[in-house]
């Protein structure tokens, strides 16, 4: 699957390569974009507890925020394809246990150069023994990161990973200055992309300008960037109707054929990896019981919530977090429906008549997570499940809720590769394992799989982790929501359009213009 992963044999050649062949940034050729103009965004996400720490970035906000200002050492591309960016180009060992990149010529915008210190100090700010950073078990696999000279970073794993290159793409890992110490500097807010910050209010705003010395030539058109958190949706919408923003994420489904309506509004979705799930940590009664779980996964009704929720902006989830147009989809596990008896069934099994829990839904988790709760408790209740929504506020909820409380609306943007999904929310004890589950058999294979290079025996044992997941995990995922975003019929886009997260790829700032 093309969207999703270039071919091994691609991903081993040079980044190099991959450049000539798509063009700087993976876009196709086209008329050049002018430059010029203030963009502002209009973001569903952001709250007081935000940080520059990259480690600790879990939004949509700050996402938006670290692609403006920062580079990485690769790129997913338009296309879905990997591309070079502070890497210029890399290579593998035969066993893929070992990978060097060079980096290309490009400064920070305080104007030093980009060095191996500057890398290792980014990598190492997230690889600490007391390190909480949301990066640090898809980078446990590194035995060691040494510099080559100035212009080359060597990483040594404990096994082979293929996808390795991908992994260096996730948005905690921007390229930072380092400090003389070593450490990272990431409170400074000193990056390398297309724009430098000027302004940052967490849970408020920030501000950019163009970087006008930019290494990429071809980016960073607009003057300025703002970005705006607006989490409640009404708001958001009327700011986008009435001109006090350019750009809306996450349109409201409920009232999308209004902003249709508007002859200066252009609505675009896109369909990717984004999964609007329900965690159960496991480790809290009752979900601490299979039967309890399973009971659960089975007094939802998905095509409803996509119908209703989504308003038909995606397509029913199977308690996986892997979309299915990615390439270790398991197409062969049977998709799970809405069963109220076979529910009760499980609960007896659990030595229960009847079962009361609490969710607990806010704006912030997603557009209609409420709703969406609200029709959960509904359906389960023919399951002699009682099912008490309880709303929460949208600020701090992802620092006092998500990855807390036993039960909880959640949404996750997805990772362009499985192992990389996994490693962030599947494996035992990493920190952002909302659900808290652990298996033994899972740990296994994710550690197994990663390093196989045979395709079909890599593909065998995803699948038998999904499977695994789907009987034993406390995920909940109903549904695989598109990204529904609103933008001002002034504002240009790329013929080809990232569907990796949320306004294209996160990387709107750096790929749009004022047409």
């Amino acid at each position: 699957n093309q969207r999703n992963g270039i071919t091994r044999r691609g991903l081993m050649q040079t980044g190099a390569a991959a450049g000539l062949l798509v063009g700087l940034g993976g876009q196709p050729l086209r008329a050049a974009p002018k430059r010029g103009g203030t963009m502002r965004f209009g973001m569903a996400h952001g709250q007081t507890s935000d940080s520059l720490d990259p480690g600790t970035h879990e939004n949509g906000f700050t996402a938006l925020l670290v692609f403006t200002y920062c580079n990485y050492l690769t790129e997913v591309g338009p296309d879905g394809n990997l591309n070079p960016e502070l890497a210029e180009s890399w290579e593998a060992s035969a066993d893929a246990s070992q990978w060097t990149f060079k980096l290309r010529d490009a400064t920070f915008h305080d104007g030093r150069k980009i060095t191996s210190k500057d890398v290792l100090a980014s990598m190492n700010h997230h690889r600490g023994e007391d390190s909480q950073s949301a990066a640090k078990p898809i980078l446990s696999a590194v035995q060691d990161i040494t510099a080559v000279g100035d212009d080359a970073i060597k990483f040594v794993l404990d096994a082979g990973n293929a996808d390795f290159p991908f992994i260096l793409t996730d948005y905690h890992l921007p390229i930072l200055p380092a400090n003389e110490d070593g450490s990272c500097d990431w409170q400074s807010g000193i990056g390398s992309g297309g724009y430098k910050m000027v302004n940052y209010e967490p849970g408020v705003r920030a501000d950019f300008e163009r970087a006008d010395d930019y290494w990429k030539k071809d980016a960073a058109y607009f003057d300025k960037v703002e970005m705006l958190a607006i989490v409640d949706p009404v708001a958001r919408t009327n700011a986008l109707m009435t001109g006090a923003v350019d750009v809306i994420d996450r349109v409201d489904l409920k009232t999308h054929n209004l902003l249709k309506r508007n002859p200066n509004v252009v609505i675009h979705s896109a369909t990717g990896t984004q999964h609007y799930t329900f965690p159960m940590r496991v480790n809290a009664a009752p979900f601490d019981n299979p039967d309890v779980r399973m009971a659960m996964k089975l007094s939802i009704k998905r095509q409803e919530m996509v119908d209703k929720i989504l308003q038909g902006f995606g397509e029913v989830g199977n308690d996986l977090p892997i979309s299915s147009g990615q390439r270790f989809f398991n197409k062969d596990l049977p998709q799970r429906e809405y069963d109220p008896e076979k529910a009760k069934a499980h609960l007896k099994k659990a030595g229960l008549d009847s079962l009361d829990v609490t969710l607990i839904a806010a704006d912030a988790a997603f557009s209609g997570a409420v709703d969406a709760a609200q029709l959960f408790a509904a359906s389960a209740k023919e399951s002699g499940i009682n099912m008490n929504v309880e709303r929460a506020a949208s600020d701090g909820y992802w620092s006092n809720i998500w990855n807390s409380k036993p039960f909880c609306a959640c949404y996750w943007g997805g990772r362009p590769v499985e192992d990389q999904m996994f490693s962030t929310a599947y494996q035992s004890g990493v920190p952002w394992n909302d659900t808290a589950w652990s298996n033994e058999r899972f740990d296994e294979l994710l550690i197994k799989a990663r390093a196989e290079l045979n395709e079909d025996s890599r593909r065998a044992m995803y699948y038998e982790m999904q499977e695994i997941l789907h009987n034993d995990g406390g995920l909940i995922a109903p549904m695989f929501a598109a990204y529904v975003t609103g933008r001002s019929k002034k504002v240009a886009v790329p013929e080809v359009y990232g569907t990796n997260w949320s306004l294209d790829g996160s990387r709107a700032a750096e790929r749009w213009w004022f047409a």
